[in-house]
């Protein structure tokens, strides 16, 4: 398993902190031009923060550009994603240019350049006990649910892929990660499940009681 790999995390480490370092250096303009484009389209805030489950299930504030409006209905609930999302919010989407901002987690040790993508804190007792496994490595930018098929996956192949992954990982299977989720970033393939913004919210497979026994073990 990768917990058996200790100079491999340790090189995976400071290959995270030069890119994004470096990365994040690069595309300031980027950065600037894209956050007044928001700005004006939205306004403020230019980022979506979120909480997000990380390494050992461990929560963190996720950093993406804002993709969405604020737009309520009349009883003062959010409408549904699809209806808020915004022409610039479906470019920024197709092209993974509203994840830039998760370099910061990177930085600060929240993330990895390739990993499990993070998931919502609402899913904590959801899992099953094999599927809690995902988060024995750090969450990840790129990953293999996104090099595989991203949205087009059902939660359960989504879950199989990632705990693949943490039983195979390596620094030669990181690389073949991240080139197969630019090719499928490039190609556009696999944003939205069939009706949804994203993907449709993850119900779970296992009781309450029974995630609770999973966790304390």
């Amino acid at each position: 398993m990768s917990k058996n790999k200790p100079v491999q995390r340790a090189i995976k480490r400071t290959f995270d902190i030069l890119i994004a370092t470096g990365a994040l250096f690069l595309l300031s303009p980027l950065f600037i031009v894209l956050s007044a484009v928001i700005w004006i389209d939205m306004g403020s805030p230019i980022f979506f923060r979120q909480q997000r489950l990380g390494y050992q299930g461990r929560p963190f504030t996720i950093l993406k550009f804002r993709t969405m409006t604020m737009e309520k209905d009349q009883d003062g609930k959010m409408l549904p994603n699809r209806q808020r999302i915004t022409r610039l919010g479906h470019f920024l989407r197709r092209t993974t240019l509203d994840e830039l901002p998760e370099l910061i987690n990177v930085l600060r040790g929240e993330m990895s350049l390739v990993g499990p993508r993070p998931l919502l804190v609402d899913y904590r007792d959801l899992y099953s006990a094999e599927q809690w496994r995902r988060h024995e490595m750090p969450p990840g930018m790129a990953g293999p649910v996104l090099a595989d098929g991203r949205n087009a996956l059902t939660w359960e192949e989504k879950f199989s892929r990632d705990v693949w992954y943490v039983d195979n990982w390596s620094l030669w299977l990181d690389l073949k990660v991240l080139i197969r989720t630019a090719l499928k970033v490039i190609k556009g393939e696999g944003i939205s499940a069939e009706g949804y913004a994203t993907m449709p919210r993850f119900t779970g497979t296992e009781s309450r009681d029974k995630k609770q026994d999973i966790i304390k073990n």
